[in-house]
C-alpha cells in the first residue's frame, strides 16, 4: 500500500543510470499486469538515447524533462491481440504497474499520455518505427529523482457511492 499511496509525478531526475537489471523487474511488473482475457496485447520500447528521446518534446508538448530523463519506456499494445475495447484497459494497468515498481524501487517516474491524441501516436510511430497494428499508449519518463514531492492524501469520501449513487 506504502508505494500506491506514496508515489507522485516526478519529472526532475539525477544522471544515475537506471540499471538493465531494475529495467528488466519493471518490465517484469508491466506483464504481471491483468488484461481481458489474458491476452496480454503489450508491448515496449526502452528508450535511453538521448538523441531519440530529445526528439519527442517536438511532438509531445508536455515532455521535456526527455531531454535529461535517463530512462523512458513507451507502453504499446498490439490492435491484433486482445479483446475489442479493451486494449487501452490492458496497456493502463501495465503502465500503473511500471509506475508503482519504479517507486518501489526508488525510481521517480511520471506518465505522459500519448493515446488518443493522433499527433502523438503518429509522431511515436515515425520517430520509432513502430508499425501500423500496434498503438503507442504512454510514455513513461523515469530517473532517480532529483526533486522530492510530498505524499498527498487523495482520498475524497464524497466520491464513494454505495449500491447506488
Amino acid at each position: 500500500m506504502e508505494a500506491i499511496l506514496s508515489r507522485r509525478s516526478i519529472r526532475q531526475y539525477t544522471s544515475q543510470k537506471v540499471s538493465d537489471h531494475l529495467v528488466r523487474e519493471l518490465l517484469e511488473a508491466a506483464m504481471s499486469a491483468p488484461s481481458a482475457n489474458n491476452e496480454q496485447p503489450w508491448h515496449f520500447v526502452i528508450l535511453d538515447d538521448r538523441k531519440i528521446m530529445s526528439e519527442i518534446p517536438k511532438f509531445h508538448p508536455y515532455s521535456s524533462m526527455l531531454r535529461e530523463a535517463p530512462l523512458a519506456i513507451l507502453v504499446c499494445v498490439d490492435l491484433s491481440l486482445g479483446s475489442e475495447g479493451f486494449l487501452v484497459q490492458d496497456g493502463s494497468a501495465a503502465t500503473e504497474n511500471i509506475l508503482i515498481a519504479a517507486h518501489a524501487r526508488g525510481l521517480g517516474a511520471v506518465w505522459l499520455g500519448v493515446y488518443p491524441l493522433k499527433e502523438r501516436i503518429n509522431g511515436m510511430r515515425r520517430l520509432l518505427g513502430i508499425p501500423d497494428r500496434i498503438l503507442p499508449l504512454a510514455l513513461i519518463s523515469m530517473g532517480y529523482p532529483a526533486e522530492k514531492i510530498s505524499r498527498a492524501n487523495r482520498y475524497q469520501a464524497s466520491r464513494v457511492h454505495t449500491n447506488r449513487w
